[in-house]
Order: structure tokens, then C-alpha cells, then sequence
């Protein structure tokens, strides 16, 4: 048994994660290149090892001649039978090979074909790897800028987070831990290609279901999400179980989940709402924290007419207008935002003509409960 060789093939298979059947083919390879290099040609040859106890043999499979014409494709009867007794013209034999007569530039091609073909594997191995995690979030820490460009260790592989998928005002420091989503894998020749983003909408939604439980579960599904990153998400939730609570299971207990993905997240405002197959109501939830009169949806042409009181135009609208902005790429609808007095004075308005609208349920005396940043605007 060729103790060495198989303790070196079982530690090459713990640290690189390379099968040893792959290793013992490249091992194989690597002698028949030698014996190329050595003979000139290796038609005839054959390595083989044994995958039990790692001994190898190389051999050229030769045919009985009366005459010698080429003494690598060839032996002579004579030779021939101290080899084998009962051999005869025409025969074909295995005449082994010593591989300790390979000369050095041989020896060294073949180590050469050994660690290249390491090296390829263990590329391979990686890029499998990561390619199985593509679309989903990962753990890395930061080491560099390159550029405008951030290098991020993601353990056995280094990723890229471009500048397109960076949010603006996030700055970070060499050595920090930070979450990103695996946006594409690609498999270049010098190893993996990992470009990773931080402002894509799904790596809310994968922080969201390694975070809450009835997620993981199926029992609170995220039905559709909306980002700004770096400033607002929206996401509508659906629960399977009447007796769970959707929008409660993603808060959490005193708001301990959704602040987690808050914080990671640098702060980053998340608004959760029901989803409802009603677009009305859907649309009604999205313009939340705003009050709303009255909807009119359109299905077929996938728009939507709102009114909200006078007060709360502002905030229904949002500052910059991300409130509806957010609302109409979360529910699929083009919104159009009026309040109630720009809505009695638009030629042809009827309030019977708003669904989801109830005269006996709308109350004039609002509470003015919307809020106003620090800068004094309305949200």
C-alpha cells in the first residue's frame, strides 16, 4: 500500500472538497503525459491505480513480432516469451513500464498536469458551490475598495459589490460583516465570477424569511415587495392560517424582527401591509399610513383612481412622491392621487362610482395622526 500518496489524496479531499476519484484520474493522466513526453507517443499505454491501496502501474500494451520495427508499439517473440511463455506472433502483451526512468522534464510535466488539474477542480467545486446560493443571501466581510467597487470574502471565493448595487450614504470599513444577495454567478478561468448587490428587492425578502419563522414555514407568504434602497420597502404579506396574524409575525414581538432587517439594512424604513386579492383594498393598505376616501380600481387596464382628504394628500403622495411611487410598483397599478376637493371638481365625478366607498362610514373629523420628518416634510 502507497501509505503516503493515500494519506495526501484523503488530506487534498478534506481541505479542497475534491473527490479522490477525480484525483486518481488526474494522477493517471499525469502518467501517460510522462510517458509521452518520455517515449514520444502513449497510443498503446495505459496507468492505472488502485483506488484500495493507492498503487499504481503503467503499462504499453505491445505486439509479437518476429522483427522490431518500433520498440514502443513492438517486442520481439524472443523477449516476448520471458514474459510470457505461451506467447506468440501476433499476440498482444502488457510489458510494464518503470516510471523511475522517466527523466526529470517528464516528471515535472507530470506534476504539472497533477496540479492543474487540482487547481480546475477546485475551481469547479467553488463555483458549484456559490452557483447553488445564486438568488439568496449571504454572509461576507469586506476588504477592499477597488475603485468605486467593494471586494467582499464570501469564505472560499471573493465577490464583487458593483457600484450600481450599492445604496448610496452606506459606507463601510475593511474587516465588517455585512449581508448581500448573490445576483449572478459566472465561471471565468481564473475562478468564479460572485457579483452581489445590496439594494435588490429580494434581499429584503430573503432577510425577511431567514428571519421569521411562519415564512420558513409557509404559513405567511410575501406576496410582492417594492424597494427604494437605502430609504423605503413596501411588502404586502399573505397568511395561510387564519389564526396567525401576517403582518404581526413579520413585526415580531415589540417590532424585534422587522428591527433586525431594519438595522442590517443601515436603517432602512420597511412598511408591511395585508395583501388582499381585492385591488381596491390592496391599493387602499399600500397608500398606508395615508387615510384613504375612496378606490377606484380598473383590472383590465391595471389603473387605479384615489381620493384621500384635503390633509392628507401630502402624505398619501409621499415626499418626492415615493409613497405612491412604492404603492404602484407593489400592487401592479398606475395610481392617480387626488383629494377630495380636487376629486368634486373634475368634470364628471361621482363618488358612486368609487368602490370600496361607504358615505355612512366616512368620518370629516380625521385625526391628524400623519407624522413629519426632521426636515419638517410630510412622508
Amino acid at each position: 500500500m502507497n501509505k503516503e500518496l493515500m494519506e495526501a489524496l484523503n488530506l487534498l479531499e478534506k481541505e479542497k472538497d475534491i473527490s479522490k476519484e477525480t484525483l486518481f484520474e488526474a494522477i493517471e493522466s499525469s502518467l501517460l503525459t510522462a510517458c509521452k513526453n518520455h517515449f514520444g507517443k502513449a497510443d498503446n499505454m495505459k496507468a492505472v491505480v488502485n483506488r484500495e491501496t493507492c498503487d499504481f502501474e503503467v503499462y504499453a500494451e505491445k505486439e509479437v513480432v518476429e522483427e522490431v520495427e518500433d520498440s514502443v508499439c513492438q517486442i520481439s517473440l524472443e523477449e516476448a516469451k520471458t514474459l510470457a511463455k505461451k506467447a506468440k506472433i501476433g499476440d498482444i502483451i502488457k510489458v510494464e513500464i518503470k516510471s523511475k526512468e522517466f527523466g526529470r522534464i517528464a516528471t515535472q510535466n507530470a506534476k504539472n498536469v497533477i496540479l492543474q488539474k487540482i487547481r480546475e477542480e477546485e475551481r469547479s467545486v467553488i463555483y458549484n458551490q456559490y452557483y447553488e446560493k445564486e438568488k439568496d443571501v449571504v454572509t461576507g466581510v469586506v476588504q477592499r475598495y477597488l475603485g468605486k467597487n467593494i471586494s467582499i470574502n464570501l469564505g472560499k471565493a471573493d465577490a464583487i459589490l458593483n457600484e450600481s448595487e450599492q445604496v448610496k450614504g452606506e459606507n463601510f470599513k475593511p474587516t465588517e460583516r455585512i449581508k448581500v444577495y448573490i445576483v449572478e454567478v459566472k465561471n471565468a478561468t481564473k475562478g468564479p465570477r460572485i457579483l452581489v448587490s445590496r439594494t435588490h428587492p429580494e434581499l429584503v425578502k430573503r432577510l425577511f424569511e431567514a428571519e421569521v419563522a411562519e415564512i420558513q414555514d409557509g404559513t405567511v407568504e410575501i406576496m410582492s415587495i417594492a424597494r427604494e434602497a437605502g430609504s423605503r420597502t413596501k411588502m404586502a404579506v399573505w397568511s395561510n392560517n387564519p389564526n396567525v396574524d401576517a403582518v404581526g409575525a413579520c413585526v415580531g414581538f415589540n417590532g424585534s424582527r422587522v428591527n433586525a432587517i431594519v438595522d442590517e439594512l443601515r436603517g432602512e424604513k420597511i412598511d408591511i401591509i395585508n395583501w388582499d386579492e381585492n385591488p381596491g383594498n390592496l391599493i387602499q393598505n399600500a397608500l398606508s399610513p395615508a387615510k384613504i376616501v375612496a378606490v377606484f380600481a380598473d383590472p383590465d387596464e391595471k389603473t387605479a383612481k384615489v381620493v384621500v382628504p384635503d390633509y392628507q394628500l401630502s402624505l398619501a403622495i409621499g415626499k418626492e412622491g415615493q409613497n405612491a411611487r412604492l404603492a404602484a410598483r407593489l400592487t401592479g397599478y398606475k395610481i392617480d392621487i387626488k383629494s377630495e376637493t380636487q376629486a368634486k371638481d373634475a368634470e364628471g365625478f361621482r363618488y358612486e362610482d368609487y368602490i370600496d366607498y361607504d358615505e355612512d362610514d366616512y368620518d370629516e373629523t380625521y385625526e391628524e395622526d400623519y407624522v413629519e420628518d426632521e426636515a419638517g416634510e410630510l412622508e
